[in-house]
Formats: structure tokens, C-alpha cells, sequence
């Protein structure tokens, strides 16, 4: 039997594409098992899949003063701890690895115990996790051309992110009986991450009178974030956050506003959606959307407007100019060689296995 670790965690990002690659893992008939930390996100979001959890204990390694900087060393050592008899009681033949902190002890423990180990960095520059688990990796998968040429020449492998295979099943009908929709008008969803994003929030808002002259707008808010008031406008639903119908919103969009995360912005090329990306700022980030977003700009994917560009002026022009040279947009992703991220990634485990 072939057995793989699958580890990531701290936000959905690190987890979600573990979870796109369940299905092809299984079919190849791999044992498969979850090494996360005692309680955080990736917990609640693998067990609903009946996979074997395994907690350990993880520490974050900040750039900046914290007093949890003197104990979270100790959280670490003993995470490493951990990891390492997991590995040896479970004795796998290959880890995947997608970052967050709790990936750390895990990767080092694989290669204490000679397992190959497959890394996958989101993000066009690698984090800190990822950075410190990359001497230890046999390959490291990324998104972005540009991430290639910073990592070590015999490991890097653009792939592409892995998505979950159940967006590209929308059903554009579901979403019209959904919304209470119609076709008259081409629809805009703007996607602000499960949080919502206010500065997008409010920009949208603004705009609403105008944009719902030659639109009709699905605007998801994040949680907490409706606005009651614009209940009545005809044309424009809102939702906190949806799950299940998301793949069927996407299949009635033309054109997309997101912010900028890696998963996000992946799993429009993969859907062709020719989209507007509002990265989140470098002041409340360490600039990684500013990058990602950047880059699918160069390579046609995306438009692209920084948050302090946002004027009500500059968001219609740019919202309009996108939905003109739709077309382009969706040729440039149709052309994309990162097509096939799951097929390319198991191939990378398959091998591993079998080296």
C-alpha cells in the first residue's frame, strides 16, 4: 500500500489545495493521512473527509518582537518531536507538503527519516516556512514563473495551484434560480474572501448606480458585512459567504473582482474568468497579493488596481475596460501551461514513490 502525509495549515489557503488533490489520490489507492497542528483551521476543514488527523504541536516564527517569540521555539522542538514519531509509526513513502508553520517539523522529520518530500509555495516569493523546509524538499511546485528563478534549479517545478475539480462544474441555471437573476444584462461577482474586504466593500457601493446600469452584480461582502439598505436594488444580491452554490456563481460571471491570494486568483485561470485583482496593500501584508497580482498581470491574465488607486472614477473605468477585452483575457488563460496542476503534482508524487 502507498502511503502519503499531507500537511499545511494556519489558514484555509494552506489546506484547500491538499483537499483538491483527495480525489485523485484516492482513486490511485493511497492510504492517506493529515499531520496539523492540535486545533487550528486545517483540523476542522480535513476531518469532514474521513481522513486519519494527526495533531502536533506547532510555533510561529515572526519577524517581529512578540513575547510568544520566547516560547514558541519550545512549541516547535516539541512539534519536531512529534512529527518524527508520527513519521516513524506511519512510515510513508512520500509527504506533501503546502506551508504554514506546522509544515515545518513535519518536512525536517522527513528528511531525518529519508522520505521524499514534495513542497508546494502559493505565493510568488516564499514564506518563511516554506523557506526554512525547502533544503529539505525533492521538489518544490509553485504558481508563478518568476518563482522558478528563486528557487534551487533541480527542485523548482511550475505547476500551477491544484483547485477543487467541483468548481469547474458549475451550472449557470442553479445560479439564475439561485440569485433570482436574469440574463438581460452580463454579471459581475466580486469576491472578497470569507472576511469580506471593506475597502472593496465600499468602492463597490459607491459605484452600484452606475454599474447597475450595464450589469447585474453578485457581491459576496464576507461575513458581518451586508448592507440591508441596497436590499432593494434591482439587480444586485449580496451574501456574506457562500460555499456550496460558489462554483454555480462562477459559471454565471463574466468578469470577476478579487483580491489577489494565490488559491483565489488560480482557480479564475483555471475557470477562464477574466478578472479585476484589488490586492491586499503591502501595509497590511508582507506585499505577496501586490506580487501575485503583478504577475498575472504581465501574463495577461489579470487587470489589476492597488487599493489606494481606488476612486469611484477609476473602478468603473477599469470594471468597463475589463468587460471590453474580455475576450483577451480569457484567450491569454486558455494559452496558460498551468493547465493540469493535479495531474502535474501527482505525477511528482508518483514518482517520488516510486524512485
Amino acid at each position: 500500500m502507498k502511503r502519503i502525509i499531507l500537511t499545511g495549515g494556519g489558514t484555509a489557503g494552506h489546506v484547500t489545495p491538499n483537499i483538491a488533490l483527495l480525489p485523485r489520490l484516492r482513486e490511485l489507492e493511497y492510504d492517506i493521512h493529515y499531520i496539523g497542528s492540535y486545533n487550528g483551521i486545517e483540523k476542522e476543514l480535513i476531518e469532514q473527509f474521513g481522513i486519519p488527523y494527526h495533531g502536533i504541536s506547532s510555533g510561529k516564527l515572526r519577524r517581529y518582537f512578540s513575547l510568544q517569540n520566547f516560547t514558541d521555539p519550545f512549541r516547535v522542538i516539541k512539534g519536531f518531536r512529534e512529527a518524527h514519531k508520527l513519521i516513524k509509526l506511519l512510515r510513508p513513502n512520500v509527504i506533501f507538503s503546502k506551508g504554514g508553520f506546522v509544515s515545518v517539523p513535519v518536512v525536517l522529520a522527513g528528511k531525518k527519516r529519508k522520505i521524499p518530500t514534495i513542497i508546494h509555495e502559493s505565493d510568488m516569493t516564499p514564506g518563511l516556512a516554506n523557506k526554512i523546509s525547502i533544503p529539505s524538499a525533492t521538489k518544490v511546485c509553485c504558481n508563478f514563473p518568476e518563482t522558478v528563478k528563486l528557487l534551487p534549479a533541480d527542485k523548482a517545478v511550475l505547476t500551477g495551484s491544484p483547485i477543487r475539480q467541483e468548481l469547474l462544474s458549475g451550472d449557470k441555471q442553479h445560479a439564475l434560480n439561485f440569485t433570482g437573476l436574469d440574463e438581460s444584462k452580463p454579471v459581475i461577482l466580486i469576491v472578497g474572501g470569507s472576511l469580506g474586504a471593506a475597502a472593496v466593500n465600499e468602492a463597490i457601493r459607491r459605484i452600484l448606480p452606475s454599474l447597475l446600469k450595464d450589469f447585474h452584480v453578485i457581491h459576496l461582502c464576507g461575513r458581518g458585512k451586508l448592507d440591508p439598505s441596497l436590499n432593494h436594488l434591482n439587480g444586485y444580491v449580496q451574501y456574506e459567504y457562500i460555499k456550496d452554490e460558489l462554483k454555480d456563481l462562477f459559471a454565471l460571471s463574466d468578469i470577476v473582482i478579487s483580491r489577489a491570494g494565490a488559491n483565489a486568483i488560480c482557480e479564475l485561470l483555471a475557470l477562464h474568468k477574466p478578472n479585476l485583482l484589488i490586492p491586499l496593500s503591502a501595509s497590511a501584508s508582507r506585499g505577496d497579493q501586490l506580487l501575485n497580482a503583478r504577475s498575472f498581470e504581465r501574463q495577461g491574465f489579470s487587470a489589476v488596481m492597488e487599493e489606494e488607486q481606488l476612486t469611484d472614477t477609476s473602478l468603473l473605468t477599469a470594471v468597463r475596460g475589463l468587460y471590453k477585452n474580455r475576450t483577451q483575457y480569457v484567450s491569454a488563460m486558455k494559452n496558460s501551461n498551468q493547465q493540469e496542476p493535479i495531474d502535474t503534482i501527482v505525477e511528482l508524487i508518483e514518482a517520488a514513490v516510486h524512485s
